[in-house]
């Protein structure tokens, strides 16, 4: 098929440039057009249910809320895991599918489960309601408005009412959770001494409230041939007009609710959640994208969005965006790794022309990179991938070996033509049958090398999760570009060769550039020196070898490198119990302290939550981002200093992280840390003592850092048990009682007032004083049917105990977390640590068991997978050698790369990644590989070659070297040289994994093209024989 290719080529040459020229063209236009983000579509496809149920008590949610949702989606079809926390007032759900789920279809079959559901939930409880659809990366930015000339109730009232309601009109926008800030309310706070003096029940104040405010259809009536509509109105937002409803009447008298009640504006109860900027206080808006959203455009148009709402805020309310914005740290992210894609370009000329010395031969090889990469964004754009820095990361780390294909060709083609040009004039070919002629010669050895540099890689498109999301773009990238060099290398470069090489002036003259006259000189001499020595070079190689193999288990083992975001999330949390408004005094103080850190720009706090959040956090949790300038520093020094600094804070467990890795940790295990202990068991008190005995155990494990048990513990409670023979003396029921106190000291809405298109709670409660306490409580009066109000004290025995605060659960099991990060050494060694210590110090009873989860369990699976996968690749290698030599010696000779190949990445692991091997690492592995069995196909194919023309063994080994000793020198220094940008650019954001991938590409290239010029030969001159020659011959005569 490839020498039908290359001879349409040749016949159709201009055909063959103008389809060149058009697919440049194509490929800029993809360039321009397809949506840029910071990394693919990370998002498991995850349903988030959220049930608001007030004032109710962790148990009770567990038990009446929490426990039927998880009991109706757990039988769903593709489910793969219901995690859910209960705590008081809500419960959160978070239903997980299998990777590949539709996140529509699991949206549908989750909200047909709920339906079923719906019957089973207490009265008072809210409908359950599916979170948006966002991505990992959603939260794309943050914005603070804050004001000195108004209440933080009108602040938030601008962000509820103005901002919120406007950026979901904008498209690509999934929610907008405004945070903190005091929720504007009106309130009716009864009155019970005025009550029971007038003899007016609660219902009735309820009753009137409700009517308060209220319009009515009165239908139409028909009056000179025209409609009329009636309506009743009696909405009203006037605490004037609402105050002067009548309640009751007593002798003709009315009794109004301002008799009974003071009616005003204040702030809703209970808050749920503050927020500063900079240590001031703020409204913290968050705004999340739909997962297909081009975040860059989403953002322009959410700024242009803002820059007008800005302008119709009241006077003196400000829009801070200097918090979060994701964009710049993707447009970073992406302008690194393309400067990264030009600087190994200009390198990759360097080599050519420093190796050829021909202007017209560097030209020829490198059009071979913008065609690739033309045909690759073409396809990207086809099957609807994002421009990201692992496609942009695929691209720059295939960009060395897309001239390979080409180097070969017209390294043969320019030979073959100086050749033809130095031969008689009667013996001389025609041009065109040269080119042809050269082309095909090598047409064997560049379609197996780029189908085993492909193979190599399919490993990658078989990973699951999170890694397998990350790595494929990378890796279908990669292959694709490498494919279309192959395509290009067989049509537009022997069409280019025919054009530019002939009438150069190298060709005519014939000689080589001095560097290639140097290397030649110096390898013939090594080259007899060690086939005179083959002994000691096989010893030596094997040697290396086995000292290599002695290392591995030595390495250390990870999930993913740091990310370096120019922003830092720290996670506060303090006791179980704790009010907000101490929370918030404890969060403050870590605030004042991070901004006289010099490194730190601007901070953003959310205490408490937000309503309708998946945040699950209680009032005693902070959260704050932290905008950092590295200009300066680096990431892992700002963090040290960081953690430094806050460790002095008492009573607070604090840990700390960047954005997008605190999302990947939370995705894989629901923590935001990097190793995960998960405690299951039935008894909450029985998991709080094993979890205090599992952080005991392994406290002071090296490399471990922000060690922390899931904040679990009992809070105060104020329990009012039924007095039921009290109760029956006075016709009440403990429904009735518990319904009374909820309203009364909970607070209940009963209606809404509109103020234009805004609306607000109307609510009735108790004055704050009245709430405040044990004693307050048990004085607050009770309607009774039988007449006179009673205090709670007769009817119910009120006192404090304990509870949970919060109850988390996985696959309907109750758990506890103990969460920790690690620093200064990989995840694999600290696990194995916390294993052995657990192991030895804490014995789990019987129905109880821990699990590691986070990265670690994730690094696990993929490393298992990935080496499965690579044997497999491996022996198709293998099968690709066979099918192209003929002969499983010489297949194996060309295999002998690999190990070489590894002895060099090994060392660049040890050398400059401290010894971790992870998943960034093992795909440099894959590379590697890749290139080095290329960089053995040109040699022994043109050994054989050689036999075939009755060489003997020697001097085809000899011959055979020097004339591969230039494609191969050029391709493993462009590919190598290529990588050097990505692998120089470790601290720099948006090249976190290209970074070790290139290192360890780097240092195996390195070992293996020195050693395949060196142990190749001398293996091939050992143990190569005539029956390979005869075996490759019936092959190629047969598929001739």
């Amino acid at each position: 098929m490839l020498d039908r290719t290359i001879q349409w080529a040749l016949t159709n040459r201009l055909v063959t440039l103008v389809g060149a020229v058009l697919l440049l063209a194509a490929g800029g236009y993809a360039a321009l057009t397809m949506p840029v983000d910071v990394f693919p579509d990370l998002t498991a496809p995850r349903v988030t249910v959220i049930t608001e149920s007030h004032g109710m008590a962790p148990e009770e949610v567990e038990k009446l809320v929490t426990y039927p949702i998880e009991t109706a989606v757990n039988g769903a079809a593709s489910v793969r895991r219901v995690r859910s926390s209960s705590a008081q007032g809500y419960s959160i759900v978070w239903v997980e599918f299998e990777w590949g789920t539709d996140i529509y279809q699991a949206r549908q079959i989750v909200s047909e489960k709920l339906q079923l559901v719906g019957g089973q939930l207490p009265d008072g409880v809210d409908a359950p309601v599916m979170a948006p659809i966002t991505s990992i990366m959603g939260e794309i930015l943050l914005v603070g408005l804050t004001s000195e000339d108004h209440s933080m109730r009108e602040v938030r009232t601008a962000a509820d009412r103005v901002v919120r309601r406007r950026l979901l009109a904008v498209d690509g926008v999934a929610q907008v959770i405004p945070h903190g800030g005091e929720v504007k309310a009106y309130q009716v706070v009864v009155d019970q001494e005025r009550m029971r003096t007038l003899g007016i029940p609660l219902s009735a104040v309820m009753e009137a409230a409700e009517g308060s405010n209220e319009n009515a259809a009165g239908g139409v009536y028909q009056q000179d041939g025209r409609e009329v509509l009636i309506r009743g109105i009696g909405r009203t937002n006037e605490i004037r007009e609402i105050g002067a409803t009548v309640v009751a009447s007593r002798d003709g008298a009315p009794i109004r609710l301002r008799d009974v009640a003071e009616v005003k504006v204040g702030t809703q109860r209970p808050r749920l959640g503050t927020g500063s900027v900079n240590g001031a206080p703020a409204v913290i808006v968050s705004i999340q994208k739909q997962p297909d959203a081009n975040t860059l455009e989403l953002t322009e148009r959410v700024a242009a969005e803002l820059d007008q709402i800005e302008g119709q805020l009241p006077a003196g309310m400000k829009v801070n965006r200097s918090i979060f914005r994701q964009a710049d740290f993707i447009s970073l992210a992406v302008s690194n790794v393309i400067e990264a894609l030009r600087d190994g370009a200009l390198l990759v000329i360097l080599i050519l022309f420093l190796f050829l010395w021909n202007v017209r031969t560097t030209a020829i090889s490198i059009l071979a990179i913008p065609l690739s990469l033309s045909v690759a964004l073409v396809v990207m754009y086809g099957l609807g991938i994002t421009i990201n820095t692992m496609t942009l990361g695929g691209l720059a780390i295939a960009i060395g070996a897309l001239v390979d294909d080409a180097i070969i060709d017209v390294e043969n083609v320019f030979r073959r033509l100086k050749e033809n040009a130095q031969a008689p004039a009667e013996e001389q070919k025609n041009i065109l049958r040269v080119v042809y002629e050269a082309s095909m010669e090598v047409r064997g050895p560049i379609l197996n090398a780029t189908l085993i540099i492909s193979v190599v890689f399919v490993p990658l498109f078989f990973l699951s999760g999170v890694q397998g999301r990350l790595l494929q773009p990378l890796g279908l990238a990669y292959i694709v570009a490498i494919l279309a060099s192959l395509f290009v290398a067989v049509t537009v470069t022997p069409v280019l060769c025919y054009y530019l090489l002939p009438q150069s002036s190298t060709v005519q003259e014939g000689d080589d550039t001095w560097i290639v006259r140097r290397l030649h000189g110096a390898y013939r001499s090594t080259l007899v020196w060690v086939l005179g020595h083959s002994r000691v070079v096989l010893g030596a190689a094997a040697l290396l070898l086995a000292v290599t193999l002695a290392a591995l288990p030595f390495l250390g083992r990870g999930f993913l490198p740091d990310f370096q975001e120019g922003t830092l999330v720290i996670s506060s949390v303090t006791a179980p119990g704790t009010s907000l408004q101490a929370s918030t005094d404890i969060a403050r103080q870590i605030e004042e302290r991070l901004l006289e850190h010099p490194a730190v720009e601007a901070t953003s706090r959310r205490t408490g939550r937000a309503e309708l959040s998946a945040h699950a956090q209680g009032a005693n949790g902070s959260e704050i981002d932290v905008q950092v300038d590295l200009s300066d520093t680096e990431m892992s020094d700002v963090t040290a200093d960081v953690r430094a600094r806050l460790s002095s804070i008492p009573g607070t467990n604090i840990t700390i992280g960047q954005p997008i890795g605190h999302r990947i940790d939370h995705m894989l295990s629901g923590t935001r840390t990097d190793i995960a202990l998960k405690i299951f068991g039935p008894d909450l008190y029985e998991l709080r003592d094993l979890a205090a005995q599992v952080r005991g155990a392994i406290e002071g494990t090296p490399g471990l850092v922000d060690l922390s048990v899931e904040q679990q513990a009992d809070v105060s409670q104020l329990r009012l048990y039924a007095r039921r023979q009290q109760m029956a003396a006075y016709g009440v029921t403990p429904g009735r009682l518990n319904h009374a106190v909820e309203a009364l000291v909970g607070g209940e809405a009963v209606s809404q007032v509109r103020e234009g298109q805004q609306t607000f709670n109307l609510t009735v409660r108790l004055d704050s004083a009245r709430r405040a306490g044990a004693e307050s409580i048990r004085n607050v009066l009770i309607d009774t049917p039988v007449g006179p109000k009673v205090p709670v004290a007769r009817l119910a025995q009120v006192q404090y105990e304990r509870g949970p605060n919060t109850v988390s659960r996985e696959d309907v099991q109750r758990k506890i977390v103990v969460s920790a990060n690690t620093s200064d050494r990989d995840v694999g060694s600290v696990v194995a640590d916390l294993q052995q210590s657990i192991a030895e110090q804490v014995e789990m009873p019987e129905n109880y068991y821990y699990e590691v989860g986070g990265q670690y369990e994730n690094a696990r699976q993929a490393s298992r997978r990935i080496g499965w996968l690579s044997l497999v690749a491996l022996l198709v290698v293998f099968l690709l050698l066979y099918q192209e030599f003929g002969s499983a010696r010489a297949a194996t000779l060309v295999l002998v790369n690999l190990p070489l190949a590894l002895t060099g990445g090994v060392a660049a692991l040890f050398l400059f990644l401290g010894g971790t091997l992870d998943i960034a690492a093992m795909v440099g592995f894959v590379t590697l590989f890749g290139i080095a069995v290329r960089n053995g196909i040109l040699l022994v194919s043109h050994y054989i070659t050689l036999l075939k023309e009755d060489k003997s063994l020697r001097e085809a080994v000899v011959q055979g070297s020097m004339e591969r000793l230039n494609p191969i020198l050029m391709t493993a220094l462009t590919a190598g040289l290529a990588l050097v940008p990505l692998a120089l650019g470790g601290g720099e954001p948006g090249k976190e994994i290209q970074t070790p991938l290139a290192i360890v590409t780097i240092g195996g290239l390195l070992t293996s093209t020195f050693l395949n010029m060196v142990v190749v030969p001398v293996l091939f001159d050992r143990f190569g024989d005539r029956e390979a020659l005869r075996s490759a011959s019936e092959n190629q005569s047969l598929r001739d």
